[in-house]
């Protein structure tokens, strides 16, 4: 059964390069948000099974707005994806109730295997 995805980055570049790896797998991008409002918005309408969240976005941050989905779905899957963070700020996205944490580049093998834990549970 395949899962639906929402990628929120503000990076063109980092949404095609998922949408590459995600390719001939069970998991499949349906929504692109650029900025964690957009992101809010279009988790109310798709209702992903799963988000990737960057931390830098213009507006609202990652963080912020990993917080503000889990507040009213507490259920939703976060990972966090992001070339800048420091120990705190993954402590913090775990805090928060995120399933996981990737740095930017992005290693496939890394991202499958997180994406499949998040549906093992």
């Amino acid at each position: 059964m395949e899962k639906n995805i929402l990628v929120v980055d503000d990076s063109m570049f980092i949404y095609e390069e998922l949408k590459y790896m995600l390719e001939d797998t069970p998991f499949q991008i349906i929504g692109h948000a650029k900025s964690g409002e957009d992101a809010l918005d279009l988790y109310e309408n798709l209702e992903p099974d799963l988000i990737t969240m960057d931390i830098v976005l213009p507006g609202m941050d990652g963080l912020e707005t990993a917080r503000a989905i889990l507040k009213d779905h507490p259920e939703a899957k976060i990972i966090m994806i992001s070339s800048l963070a420091y120990d705190d700020t993954i402590e913090e996205a775990k805090k928060i109730g995120t399933r996981g944490f990737i740095f930017k580049p992005i290693e496939r093998d890394l991202l499958m295997d997180l994406l499949n834990d998040c549906f093992s549970e």
